[in-house]
């Protein structure tokens, strides 16, 4: 029987292994920490009892996920979570608004009749044909489209910068702000090409399967990917860290659920010199400021409709979020940049009420910072959310605050604490991380974690399309 090795237990290397097994390969995962999940964990931080997801919390993609839609994980306790609305923005007018599972709803919660045709232009055709643009998105850029016109359109909108295709769609601030924030998540400034992709991507997911949040945290998504692998016949160590890949050279294939600078250090002299130079210019995006709260109650805020989303987005106008977007870009950012962060924040305990002891909550909330920073920002998330819910800092129980270095010391994967990967830079959605994607210029050893494609986020996808390369290119199969 073919064997293989996977490095890292985060949902892409669970994904390869669970691929790898079901194609009859004998898969063991080393995982480095004593619980496997990678960014996807949940833990007591603030207070005991008050359960707090480490990385990912909300998972727009993971419900999406065309591999994840093909396990039983249902059979080991997953079980996802739809808030009645996915998405709400507060404004300065105390009102907030809302991204809701109803595109016509959506339509009248923005700036008037030529604002809702507009969204509904740009969104409807892709609500239309979802499941078809998760197959075309969610894995490497350059292919062979299985559904070319719709691909077509929507690279015609997404490659634009957010902030033009904000401006030049929408003449109201609200749908502006909106847009603004879904293509947030995409870590780049809102001024470069292809940040509107991800802000159509979210947008129509909401329309469509949702942002849900995972039952009991994000560690029960992670455990349900370990468990079904194990009942496959999968072999998972933990507290395993390698330091080398000469330990697992027995194996018939290496898969590396890891960043490409974690890949040169265990490579060594293995890997060809030409091989460890593209990776050494492989670039990392923004580093991330995160606080975990435990709350006396649910945030007060202002719009009562941000008490139906489990995700909401703290960060006024598209003008606003343009400023604060550019500034973790720029090595000379003014303090009208940073003074107000785009904050994206999580707030579970409202819908699952696991994550919290009996009236109590919890929420969390991050922004984007300079890769590395060690500069404080937590009284300046807070402001912003005090901004938009006058009484939040009288809620507080107690926080904990992780910097981008402290990120990188939980997970080795989140260098300088950014949270997908590598930038999302237009080189790096096409070549991730070089023009070889999984393959690495060694024999039998590939790369599969959020640096290859699609990319940053909880899908799964770049594990399990690493290991269908490994089957091909191995012959495994």
């Amino acid at each position: 029987m073919a064997t293989a090795t996977i490095i890292g237990a985060g949902p892409n290397g669970l994904s390869a292994a669970i691929t790898l097994q079901q194609a009859g390969v004998q898969t063991t995962v080393l995982e480095a920490s004593s619980t496997i999940g990678g960014g996807a964990r949940t833990a007591e931080v603030t207070l005991p009892g008050f359960q707090h997801d480490l990385g990912a919390s909300a998972f727009p993609l993971g419900i999406a996920s065309p591999f994840f839609n093909t396990l039983p994980l249902a059979r080991y306790g997953h079980r996802w979570i739809e808030p009645p609305a996915p998405l709400a923005h507060p404004l300065d007018d105390g009102t907030a608004v809302m991204l809701e599972h109803d595109l016509k709803a959506t339509e009248t919660n923005l700036d008037g009749v030529d604002d809702g045709a507009s969204y509904r232009s740009l969104v409807k055709p892709l609500v239309d044909d979802w499941p078809s643009l998760c197959h075309e998105i969610l894995g490497p850029v350059v292919h062979l489209p299985r559904s070319p016109l719709l691909l077509a359109r929507f690279g015609i909108y997404g490659a634009l910068p957010a902030a033009t295709l904000a401006r030049s769609a929408f003449k109201g601030e609200r749908a502006r702000a909106l847009f603004a924030g879904l293509a947030a998540h995409s870590v780049l400034p809102l001024s470069s090409v292809f940040s509107s992709a991800v802000g159509l991507v979210l947008a129509s997911a909401g329309h469509t399967t949702g942002w849900p949040i995972a039952d009991g945290g994000a560690q029960q998504l992670s455990n349900a990917l370990a468990e079904h692998f194990e009942s496959l016949g999968g072999v998972i160590h933990v507290d395993h860290p390698v330091a080398s890949l000469g330990e697992a050279e027995s194996a018939d294939a290496i898969l590396c659920d890891i960043s490409p600078r974690q890949l040169v250090g265990l490579a060594g002299n293995l890997m060809p010199g030409d091989f460890q130079q593209k990776l050494g210019r492989y670039s990392y995006g923004p580093g991330t400021y995160k606080i975990d709260w435990a709350l006396s109650e649910p945030i007060p805020w202002t719009a009562s409709d941000c008490g139906r989303a489990a995700t909401v987005h703290v960060g006024g106008t598209l003008e606003e979020i343009i400023a604060s977007e550019a500034a973790p870009w720029s090595k000379n950012a003014g303090p009208d940049q940073t003074a107000r962060p785009f904050v994206l924040l999580v707030q579970p305990s409202l819908f699952d009420y696991s994550r919290a002891p009996i009236g109590k909550h919890t929420a969390w909330g991050y922004c984007h910072v300079r890769n590395g920073s060690s500069t404080p920002v937590f009284e300046a998330i807070e402001a912003q959310v005090e901004r938009f819910a006058p009484g939040f800092r009288d809620c507080i129980l107690a926080r904990s605050m992780t910097a981008p270095r402290q990120f990188e010391a939980w997970n080795a994967n989140l260098i300088g604490g950014d949270l997908s990967g590598g930038a999302m830079t237009p080189k790096q959605l096409v070549f991730r991380p070089t023009p070889s994607l999984y393959s690495t210029a060694m024999p039998k050893v590939f790369l599969c974690s959020a640096s290859t494609p699609p990319g940053g986020g909880v899908h799964g996808m770049c594990g399990h399309l690493a290991a269908k390369r490994a089957l091909a290119d191995l012959k495994l199969a």
